[in-house]
């Protein structure tokens, strides 16, 4: 038996939800989510969509992509291991002593919007 859990049993870190929805309030941004799926859990793919619906809203599903490809700015907790190594793009670590939270993460996107 696999010990996975579930990613619906998985509650947002803080400022996620707010940072997201600052985000996407940004004409300048066109934000999706996108995250890679687990190649140990086959069922990853409905609970992440079940886990964007809960705490984001129906809405964001349409913006909600599973795939190890990213877009113009990537913000994530790792800097390589599921394609990130590959991004040409910006990477934002999430978790860094540059970007410990949402809050400092959206204070560098501000920065640079503005």
């Amino acid at each position: 038996m696999l010990g996975i859990v579930p990613c619906t049993k998985v509650w947002p870190v803080i400022y996620t939800i707010i940072v997201y929805q600052w985000m996407d309030l940004q004409p300048e941004l066109d934000v999706y989510i996108l995250t890679a799926p687990s190649i140990k859990n086959p069922h990853c793919y409905s609970e992440k969509r079940i886990w964007v619906e809960e705490h984001l809203g129906i809405e964001v599903v349409n913006k909600l992509i599973i795939s190890p490809n990213k877009g113009d700015y990537l913000i994530d907790d790792n800097v390589s291991g599921k394609g990130q190594e590959n991004f040409e793009g910006e990477i934002i670590q999430y978790g860094s002593i540059n970007y410990p939270n949402w809050l400092a993460v959206k204070s560098y996107l501000l920065g640079k919007l503005y």
